[in-house]
């Protein structure tokens, strides 16, 4: 049998390393080990039952067909209005792009774009997946690191900084994964007079979570700010995160015509259109009763207040707040270099997630996977119970070091 060799853009990619984390906790479940669990980037709350009822009548009216590449005609309508409702900005059926999960739509978008040699502006820490994409569709990642002075977030100055006559896209995360990190309307003025002097850099504002945020403000979105961007920015959202949809994979995104009709080409020949089902079921969820987000955003706002408080009572640990999503990002920098009990050295935010799984039986993900190190990223997407048990264990851990 001969030698399987894979394809370059294979190669030139890992794979996530969340994926491989929620990997290795299942495998040590199975083994009888009780996990602290602190890697999932998903609700533990159910779906909303009057989305899940949507899906059930749809099946019982015998919607299980192909639709359109650009999905039903009651989704396209409940998109157009939530992109409205969102960025205050008309779109047309011909301005938006469906898929199966916010991650296919990028994933997409990216391979209509992209041709060798082509830069993207990622700012670290960024979300796993952003530069896999780019690499995968024979991009350049350009990252730019941007730490706990600056919030996490990208500078006008940085962003200026690291454009080129190469740079295709800048992407912005907001609220973000892994930090919770949300840009303010002023912050994204600022990035939009930037971008204002460079015509041919198209944006992707990822803006997933925006439902999940602390604030007495709405997320407000790059477009809202700066509505002269609107014909080279693509919004990019899905149901996963906001309605606990994570398994129904259906993702959206608003932008430029051309780019969309590209996007919408390439996935006539992928998958030719997202489930029926699930359509269905996103429909319901934007256009009906958000009490369900409201409710849930206060539950992950009490379990963020008992993590960022819990974590920074740790001795050599500090914890910014989130002010979005249900992630956390730990600078642990006052533990590297100390020494566990069996006499190993932590030397970086690896061996330090790793003594923690070992020796804590908690599971997180190292900050190196987000491109911005010592950190480790935190879910709070899990009970209170679970996330008091893994503070206490983390606590003792960190106790034992030398």
């Amino acid at each position: 049998m001969p030698e399987f060799v894979p394809a370059s853009r294979v190669t030139r990619i890992k794979s996530s390393p969340s994926v491989a984390a929620a990997a290795r906790v299942r495998e040590l479940k199975a083994e009888g080990r009780r996990i602290l669990d602190l890697t999932v980037g998903e609700p533990d709350f159910d779906t909303p039952q009057h989305i899940k009822d949507a899906a059930a009548a749809a099946i019982d009216r015998g919607e299980t067909k192909y639709t359109s590449v650009t999905g039903t005609p009651e989704l396209q309508k409940a998109i157009l209005q939530t992109l409205h409702r969102k960025t205050g900005q008309h779109y047309t059926a011909g301005e938006i792009t469906i898929g199966g999960g916010g991650k296919q739509v990028i994933f997409t978008a990216f391979m209509a774009t992209l041709d060798a040699g082509d830069e993207v502006v990622i700012s670290a820490p960024y979300w796993v997946s952003y530069p896999d994409m780019v690499l995968a569709n024979e991009g350049t990642p350009v990252i730019v690191s941007c730490g706990e002075d600056t919030g996490f977030k990208l500078t006008p100055e940085a962003l200026a900084g690291a454009l080129t006559e190469r740079t295709k896209w800048v992407i912005l995360n907001t609220p973000s994964n892994p930090t919770g990190a949300v840009y303010s309307r002023e912050e994204l003025a600022g990035l939009a007079a930037v971008l204002k002097d460079h015509p041919g850099v198209y944006v992707l504002t990822d803006e997933i979570y925006d439902e999940i945020h602390f604030g007495e403000e709405p997320i407000t979105s790059l477009v809202a700010v700066a509505p002269e961007l609107k014909d080279r920015v693509l919004v990019t959202n899905g149901v996963s995160k906001a309605y606990a949809m994570t398994g129904w994979r259906l993702g959206y995104a608003g932008g430029p015509a051309p780019l969309v009709a590209a996007i919408n080409k390439l996935q006539s020949q992928m998958s030719s259109c997202p489930s029926s089902i699930s359509q269905a079921a996103a429909a319901a969820a934007l256009t009906g009763d958000h009490a369900f987000v409201r409710e849930s955003v206060e539950v992950y706002r009490e379990r963020r207040d008992a993590a960022v408080s819990g974590l920074n009572a740790v001795n050599g640990l500090q914890c910014a707040t989130p002010e979005g999503a249900f992630y956390a990002y730990i600078n642990c920098a006052g533990v590297i270099g100390k020494t566990t009990p069996d006499g190993r050295q932590i030397s970086n935010d690896e061996d330090f997630t790793l003594y923690l799984l070992e020796a804590a039986s908690v599971a997180v993900i190292q900050g190196s996977a987000y491109g911005l190190s010592p950190y480790f990223r935190i879910s709070y997407a899990t009970g209170l119970p679970v996330i008091d048990d893994a503070i206490a264990a983390i606590e003792k851990a960190v106790r034992a070091l030398a």
